[in-house]
């Protein structure tokens, strides 16, 4: 009789189909309990074992074992999703970009045409008429000029955005102000002038008095020829008529100083430092530890705060036919890209920040006259024009983009000092300049003229004097200007105008009270105790014969000592011949304090008694001995025999 052979069933996996729980498939089937049913005795076991914890610790829940999650539906539920999303979207596509205000969202992250905006609404303010697709945003936290003038502020004339309803004067000392900086954020001033002072303003700190809060002399005997805080704030460039200029904190207080070439090497790039006198100076406007100064010994350097000892580079201006010039003022441009400087040739000489210094990017030869200082050169808020102030009396404006020829040359503008400067309004409409006192004139002016139109907008009368430096800041929206004889005046506009000098004017200059000194007076108490017993007055003679008892008040001379004390010897003891003998050991002990006479003649009676040298000689031959004749004549003086 044959055995059957035991034959195995397939095995497979089927991740789409549930397995089935029957036995009719081939095989041995499904071991243990069905799956179903296994489930239903855990969760039975498991709520035995909760009800059992919650009598004897009174917890519920206890022990609960998380829910189960099939990940793969989840998967598909959210693919599904996905599509519908995708699909709605793409029907809704037109309706949301005519929508929304910024522009139209990627297809795949649109919403539903139903759905209602997230947020309040846009505000009118700033949803421009013309488009309504844009948005007219504000950058920045600060209140600064842009923000004050609006759409009103661009309505008004020239004339009316000059901020010069009010004015505030404050006194610097007798001499011209040449120097003016203002802080970035416009809360110090510093002032500069040729009696070689440096005045701080600090505007929160002021009253209506108007005084700055320190006056100190940073140079010595050199008169200030330039001021200016750095783009941060934090320290001053003081330029003044020596060879090395120097670098203040906002207090005042020294930071570095440039060291000084050597006049005697020829090729001024091979010295560490300038050699002659300073004329201008300015800090980079972006790079904060860089800044710029030009002298007469013919050359522009470039410094870091970090190596005082030594320039970063070196720019040597030509003329037309290669020689040296002199630059008399320098700038940096507002992006820092372009070097600048008027020459005393009257060129303006420009070189790329980024490059070396050897050949220029920009030359225009006969920009003013000839043999004449370029006091100011300025570029404008925007980079594209640059306006040039020269002792010819002229103030031209040019276009950077044809830098060839002068857009306008604003004529008959007197200039007195190397130092009057040009400077564009904040919006670039304008600029200005002020002008020096001629012999006719009485009132010192600073004029504005249109960028546009070339037309004079306004002048300004400031002072009886010369009007030298003006800044017109563009945050506080205030004008400093200073002037020939020691005054420095803010114009600004009670409206418009921003902190500043409007801070000062608002505090009661309030003064001090004067302490009252009471005078102490004698009490006499006859039986108070010699502890508490004040001293009599004396007079003037008995206190000056107390005086001079006391040998430290009537300075009294050093008595002689007879031994060495205090590093003082004995007068015994101070002469070589006294030293030698004492120290070569002698028999007896040389008494230097005795008489020399006293001395010598303790000896003549033992000498006549004992003779031992000259007696002797002339025992046999002149026993008695003869003296000469001290009346007669000597032998040399006897007369003759005939």
């Amino acid at each position: 009789m044959s055995k059957k052979p035991i034959s195995f069933g397939k095995i497979t996996l089927n991740f789409q189909k549930e397995t089935s729980n029957d036995g009719a498939s081939s095989g041995f089937g499904s071991f243990g309990r069905p799956i179903q049913e296994q489930k239903e005795i855990e969760e039975l076991s498991d709520d035995l074992e909760n009800q059992h914890v919650h009598q004897v610790m009174g917890i519920k829940n206890f022990g609960k074992k998380a829910k189960n999650y099939d990940i793969q539906e989840m998967m598909e539920r959210a693919k599904k999703t996905a599509q519908e999303v995708a699909k709605k979207s793409m029907e809704s596509k037109s309706k949301d970009a005519d929508r929304d205000v910024i522009g139209p969202l990627p297809p795949n992250l649109g919403q539903d045409e139903n759905n209602d905006d997230i947020g309040p609404p846009i505000p009118s303010n700033l949803i421009d008429k013309d488009n309504e697709n844009t948005i007219i945003t504000k950058q920045g936290g600060e209140d600064s000029y842009d923000e004050l003038s609006d759409s009103d502020d661009e309505e008004l004339p020239l004339e009316k955005r000059i901020p010069n309803t009010h004015e505030v004067e404050m006194h610097h000392g007798s001499k011209a102000v040449v120097a003016l900086a203002v802080d970035p954020s416009g809360a110090r001033l510093a002032t500069g002038s040729i009696d070689y002072d440096v005045s701080f303003w600090d505007f929160a700190g002021m009253d209506s008095s108007m005084r700055s809060f320190r006056t100190l002399q940073p140079c010595e005997n050199h008169p200030i020829r330039a001021l200016q805080y750095s783009a941060t704030g934090d320290s001053i460039l003081v330029v003044s008529g020596s060879a090395q200029a120097k670098v203040l904190d906002r207090d005042g207080f020294e930071v570095l100083e440039c060291v000084k070439g050597d006049q005697y090497i020829t090729d001024m790039a091979k010295t560490k430092g300038h050699t002659a006198s300073l004329n201008s100076g300015c800090w980079h406007p972006h790079i904060r530890e860089e800044f710029m100064t030009c002298s007469q010994d013919g050359t522009l350097r470039l410094w870091l705060t970090e190596n005082p000892k030594q320039h970063k580079s070196v720019i040597k201006p030509r003329q037309q036919g290669g020689l040296k010039t002199n630059p008399t003022a320098c700038a940096f441009s507002r992006d820092g890209n372009t070097v600048a400087c008027g020459c005393f040739d009257g060129s303006i000489q420009m070189w790329d920040h980024r490059k070396n210094f050897v050949n220029t990017s920009c030359v225009l030869r006969d920009a003013h006259q000839k043999q004449t200082e370029i006091s100011s050169i300025a570029f404008s808020y925007l980079g594209s024009y640059l306006a040039s102030r020269g002792n010819d009396d002229t103030l031209k404006l040019w276009d950077l983009r044809a830098f060839k020829k002068p857009l306008n040359i604003f004529s008959n503008l007197f200039s007195r000092y190397e130092q009057t400067d040009c400077n564009f309004s904040p919006d670039d409409t304008m600029v200005f300049t002020g002008e020096s006192l001629q012999r006719n004139q009485e009132v010192g002016k600073l004029l504005f003229y249109n960028t546009k139109t070339f037309e004079t907008v306004t002048s300004i009368e400031v002072t009886k004097s010369h009007v030298i430096k003006a800044i017109w800041h563009p945050k506080l929206n205030q004008i400093f200007i200073g002037c020939g004889n020691g005054v420095v005046k803010c114009y600004y506009d009670n409206k418009r105008s921003l902190r500043g000098a409007k801070l000062c004017i608002v505090k009661t200059n309030r003064k001090r009270q004067s302490v009252e000194v009471v005078s102490s007076q004698q009490i006499i108490t006859p039986h108070a105790l010699p502890l508490f017993k004040q001293e009599k007055l004396r007079t003037n003679k008995k206190k000056m014969e107390k005086e001079r008892l006391d040998p430290v008040k009537s300075r009294r001379p050093d008595l002689p000592i007879t031994s060495g004390q205090g590093g003082r010897v004995a007068a015994s003891g101070s002469t070589l011949s006294s030293f030698v003998i004492r120290n070569l050991g002698l028999s007896k002990r040389v008494n230097d304090e005795q008489d020399p006479r006293e001395a010598i003649l303790k000896f003549a009676k033992e000498a006549e008694e004992n003779p031992f040298w000259v007696a002797p000689a002339y025992k046999n031959t002149q026993p008695k001995t003869i003296f000469a004749d001290e009346d007669g004549p000597s032998d040399a003086k006897k007369p003759k025999s005939e």
